[in-house]
């Protein structure tokens, strides 16, 4: 993706929080020469290698993993908060803008199976049901139940090869504008907003 300069986001630790907190993504390939998007949630992982990789699941009605290539490329597409900016929060005349952070995963798919598959989706499942009160785990359920519900669906994983992350915040603003929208933002009505100025205040504190 295209990412100015100043928006270019490096920092290993939080890229990889940024993954964690925002894993509900979308799995990009192509399907019979057009582009394919499906939106799903992901675990980050590393393999017995110790690479990091992402795994999942696709419904098998969704044709798209049929046209996956094994070991073929994909990309994997991770949104965060945004925000609309205002020119009218400057005290100089400008174009109104947006801010925003996201993360573009490229890597390697390959489909998984028996082991492996049942691996993915016990920790799926660990990972979404941790601090919720009446917790489930797949080894609760009834192994009928479940073997019913792995045929419905097609497990992968995804070799991580490069990761492009952009934390478009305002950089290119002076202290006295960038302090402003993060005045505005958190007086702001809407939640995304307010995401966007604590990542703001994090970057440059007020």
């Amino acid at each position: 993706m295209y990412i100015h300069p100043k928006n270019n986001w490096e920092e290993e630790p939080e890229i990889i929080d940024f993954l964690k907190k925002n894993a509900f993504a979308t799995l990009v390939s192509q399907v019979e020469g057009r582009p394919w998007a499906t939106h799903l949630p992901f675990v980050l992982d590393k393999n017995s290698s110790g690479d990091p990789v992402l795994h999942g699941h696709l419904a098998k009605a969704n044709i798209q993993w049929k046209s996956l290539p094994e070991n073929g490329d994909v990309l994997v597409i991770f949104q965060g908060p945004h925000a609309y900016i205002s020119s009218s929060w400057y005290n100089h005349e400008n174009v109104p803008t947006w801010n925003y952070l996201a993360v573009h995963v490229y890597g390697k798919i390959r489909i998984i199976e028996g082991e492996e598959l049942m691996h993915h989706l016990k920790t799926l499942v660990d990972v979404y049901e941790h601090g919720r009160p009446n917790r489930v785990h797949v080894e609760t359920m009834s192994p009928a139940y479940v073997e019913s519900q792995v045929r419905a669906l097609v497990g992968f994983k995804i070799k991580i090869e490069e990761v492009q992350a952009s934390a478009k915040l305002s950089q290119n603003r002076d202290d006295v504008n960038y302090h402003n929208i993060v005045k505005k933002l958190d007086e702001s009505p809407f939640p995304l907003d307010k995401e966007v100025s604590e990542e703001m205040r994090k970057r440059r504190p007020l």
